[in-house]
C-alpha cells in the first residue's frame, strides 16, 4: 500500500455532502441512493471524521451553490443541465445545506466556497489553501464518484498532489459504476482504499 502518510501534509476534501444528494427528500437523492447504501458512505465518513478530528489533518468541504435561477449556468449540459432543470443546490434552500451527519464536525471543517461545476479546484481558492498548509496528500470523499470526485482527483493529480480516493466514502450513480471507477479508472492516477486502510496508513488506531 506504499509508504505511510504524514497527517500534517494530508487534507481530506469532502465533496457533495449536501441534502439534495443525501437527505431522503433531496432533489437528487435517487441519483446516489443505491450506491450510497452499498458503500455505507455516510456512516463510514462519520467514522473517518471522528478519527481525524483530533489530528493535524486538514478537513475541507467544498459545497456547490447556485442563485435561485441558476444564472451561473449558461447553456449547461449533462449533470449541470439537470441541476438547473430540477432546481437543485439553490443557495439558502434546505437542499443546499450540509447534511446533518456532518454538523457535529462543523467547527473542525474548513468550508471552501465557490464550486459551480465538476472540479472543486475551479472557481475556488482550494489550491492556494492546500499550498499554504504545505499539503502534499489529497484524500477525496463524497459524490458523485464518476463526476465531481473523478474531475477533482484528476486535477489534483495534474497539480502534483498525491491523490487517494476512498472506495467506501464515495457514491456513484449505480453500484456498477462505483465498482468500475474504483477498480479500473481511479488506479490509473490515484490510490484507492477504504477509510480504515487510510487510517492505518496515517498511523491511527482503527476502532469500529
Amino acid at each position: 500500500m506504499g509508504a505511510a502518510m504524514n497527517l500534517e501534509q494530508t487534507a481530506l476534501i469532502l465533496i457533495g455532502y449536501q441534502n439534495d444528494y443525501f437527505a431522503s427528500d433531496g432533489i437528487l437523492h435517487s441519483v446516489v441512493e443505491e450506491s450510497s447504501r452499498i458503500t455505507n458512505i455516510l456512516a463510514n465518513t462519520v467514522h473517518l471524521l471522528e478519527c481525524l478530528t483530533p489530528t493535524p489533518a486538514l478537513l475541507i468541504t467544498t459545497p456547490i451553490f447556485f442563485t435561485p435561477n441558476h444564472e451561473e449556468l449558461v447553456d449547461p449540459i449533462g449533470i449541470l443541465k439537470t441541476i438547473k432543470e430540477v432546481g437543485a443546490f439553490q443557495m439558502g434552500s434546505p437542499g443546499s445545506e450540509t447534511i446533518q451527519e456532518l454538523k457535529p464536525f462543523e467547527d473542525r471543517i474548513l468550508e471552501v466556497p465557490g464550486k459551480r461545476g465538476l472540479n472543486a479546484f475551479i472557481n475556488t481558492n482550494l489550491d492556494e489553501i492546500l499550498k499554504e498548509r504545505n499539503i502534499t496528500n489529497v484524500v477525496l470523499a463524497g459524490a458523485v464518484t464518476s463526476i465531481c470526485i473523478d474531475s477533482t482527483a484528476r486535477f489534483a493529480h495534474e497539480k502534483g498532489y498525491h491523490v487517494t480516493i476512498l472506495s467506501d466514502c464515495t457514491s456513484a450513480r449505480t453500484v456498477l459504476e462505483q465498482g468500475f471507477y474504483c477498480d479500473s479508472i481511479f488506479p490509473l492516477y490515484a490510490e484507492v482504499m477504504s477509510h480504515t486502510a487510510l487510517l492505518s496508513k496515517l498511523g491511527l488506531a482503527v476502532a469500529v
